[in-house]
């Protein structure tokens, strides 16, 4: 799919530290200097099945890495709570387009909170009707699992939904990211990126290899084919 060369060439890995060590932290950080910016999954036990970390811990990790922070929110009720990660300093807020009841609202308040604002849409969100909201985001992520626990399968399912979601950016003429989340790995990151996507979540394909920071190259390699 040549039309898709000019996107492939910019690809962003973002490791999940949902796969990190949580005793050592600081350390795991400092192992992905070579990441474009650390992915943190927060879960609330209510909107998935798990329970991960919240604010104060985004807070700690904000002054251990000078990386940007990709806040990833799987919580009820974001258009209360997500300013705040905002405000914690950091660079981007994903929440979710299904626990959102004002997306445009809660998109422009992340914007003033001087935070990049992302929405996420679980496999089987239809992107349709999100389509004309897209100048309202800096990122969209279209998650490749279900949302809630590391490690599972790349649902293949939800490559058409990419290729739509690419094709309505380049028919727009918007510069939002288009990030994939789940089960992102050296075999799977390819059909991701062909498919449009240009930001990729990985977790266990960094943080479970020796050496992250060489995954991390591995997977900008892979994606480019």
């Amino acid at each position: 799919m040549p039309h898709h060369a000019e996107h492939t060439r910019g690809i962003h890995i973002h490791p999940s530290i949902l796969s990190a060590d949580f005793a050592r932290l600081a350390e795991e950080l400092g192992r992905i200097g070579s990441a474009d910016a650390v992915h943190v999954d927060v879960m609330d036990n209510h909107f998935v099945p798990n329970l991960t970390l919240g604010l104060p811990v985004v807070q700690a990790i904000r002054g251990a890495t000078d990386l940007p922070l990709d806040v990833h929110l799987m919580i009820e009720d974001a258009d209360r709570w997500a300013p705040d990660y905002a405000s914690a300093g950091a660079e981007s807020v994903t929440f979710h387009a299904e626990a959102s009841g004002a997306p445009i609202r809660l998109a422009r308040e992340l914007r003033a909170r001087g935070s990049r604002a992302g929405m996420a849409l679980k496999p089987a969100t239809d992107v349709g009707p999100y389509l004309d909201m897209l100048p309202e985001l800096d990122l969209l992520l279209l998650m490749t699992v279900e949302p809630g626990f590391g490690g599972q399968p790349f649902l293949e399912v939800v490559l058409p939904k990419i290729r739509r979601a690419r094709e309505a950016l380049d028919g727009a003429g918007v510069p939002v990211a288009l990030q994939v989340d789940g089960g992102v790995t050296a075999d799977t990151i390819l059909r991701a990126a062909e498919a449009g996507a240009d930001v990729f979540v990985a977790g266990s394909a960094v943080y479970g290899a020796a050496d992250p920071d060489a995954a991390i190259d591995a997977l900008r390699r892979a994606a480019l084919g």
